[in-house]
């Protein structure tokens, strides 16, 4: 899988200096600028240190089944449009290489939800989604009870945690990013989706 990041640094010089430093004990494989510019820092075919505690689906050691790509964004601004045009050109090559799906495309905070929330609320899934590079899907169905809610999550892939409210939070970051109060039918019917979709595509399979 992919795990998309962003630095919550200054500058992407200072990301740059904290993910070569080893006493930070944090790593990945890109690091990808504001101006476009892409630094490999990582072999794909090492572990890097970018996920750190959670899971997607069955995988629980992310960091070593996956490919870890840091943006350098401070955590509340936009991203710049070189940034998004660069991750573009890295992406397919990426998924070819690994044989990964577009479902397999995931933030920090899909696999660490209730601790991460990058990249974020700004960053733009439906763009990557629109170029195949990340899934989206509509809302199916009406309400849900809090256990078929976290049962849908779960197929969708959401395993780090069964609290509803910390899914919900994960679910909106992704797919709903300014959406507040309490779980509606429209939170409902994407987690019905999303189940559906993984269950029915295949997207568990590959990297």
């Amino acid at each position: 899988m992919v795990v998309l990041h962003y630095t919550a640094m200054a500058s992407c010089e200072a990301a740059r200096d904290r993910l070569c430093d080893p006493a930070a004990e944090v790593s990945a494989h890109y690091l990808v600028g504001p101006d476009g510019r892409v630094i490999h820092m990582v072999q794909e075919d090492q572990r890097a240190w970018h996920a750190g505690a959670g899971a997607w689906g069955p995988v629980r050691d992310v960091n070593s089944r996956s490919i870890g790509i840091e943006l350098s964004n401070d955590g509340t601004s936009p991203f710049a449009a070189a940034q998004m045009d660069a991750l573009e050109r890295l992406l397919p090559g990426i998924l070819a290489r690994h044989g990964i799906p577009p479902a397999r495309v995931i933030g920090h905070s899909d696999m660490a939800p209730g601790r991460k929330v990058d990249p974020g609320p700004r960053f733009d899934w439906a763009r990557l989604a629109r170029r195949g590079l990340a899934i989206s899907v509509t809302p199916e169905g009406g309400d849900m009870d809090d256990s078929a809610f976290a049962a849908a999550m779960a197929q969708a892939d959401y395993t780090a945690t069964e609290d509803p409210g910390t899914l919900l939070c994960a679910l909106r970051l992704r797919h709903r990013p300014w959406a507040t109060g309490p779980r509606d039918a429209t939170d409902a019917g994407l987690a019905r989706a999303l189940a559906r979709r993984f269950g029915v595509d295949g997207a568990k399979a590959g990297a």
